[in-house]
């Protein structure tokens, strides 16, 4: 008979899938920041990826706290996220919409995290992981924050730049 998985498994193979999805765009978003056409966005990008080393760090203390090591499990969901990203960075290279569709790729990124760490929090809340919900709620905040600088970023200037000239 199979064993009965509880929210406590569902709350570890999420974790697993963050981290992992973390550890991935760790490595995308250098690859970004040298696509990036404009100062703002390569700035961005390499802001994002100090932030979201720390945001690692916090999951590994979490996996610390629940007594598991610290490992990810293949998300496929970000696998598919950083593909279209690659895909635009060679279809959109050298073009006025190139930061328009970096920024689109990267804000699909930031609410796939939103998600998943809304949903960890939640989790966290009900399985009485008191120590782990801060963790979790300071890189969601960081996340949302994130998001909408890139909407401003996209409104005010990558946006326009990639309308290209008029006819």
């Amino acid at each position: 008979m199979a064993t009965e998985k509880t929210l406590n498994d569902l709350f570890l193979d999420t974790l697993k899938d963050i981290y992992y999805a973390e550890k991935q765009i760790l490595k995308a978003l250098p690859k970004m920041a040298r696509a990036a056409q404009s100062e703002e966005g390569k700035a961005g990008f390499l802001q994002h990826r100090d932030e979201t080393q720390a945001q690692v760090e916090r999951l590994e203390q979490v996996f610390e706290m629940i007594g598991k090591p610290a490992r990810g499990k293949t998300c496929e969901a970000i696998q598919g996220i950083i593909a279209e990203a690659e895909e635009i960075m060679d279809e959109f290279k050298g073009t006025p919409a190139l930061d328009a569709g970096l920024i689109s790729s990267a804000q699909a990124v930031e609410h796939y995290e939103i998600a998943r760490y809304g949903t960890l929090i939640a989790w966290a809340k009900q399985l009485g992981l008191r120590d782990a919900v801060p963790l979790l709620q300071a890189t969601l905040a960081e996340e949302e924050a994130t998001d909408k600088k890139l909407s401003r970023i996209a409104e005010s200037s990558a946006n326009v730049k990639g309308k290209g000239k008029a006819a």
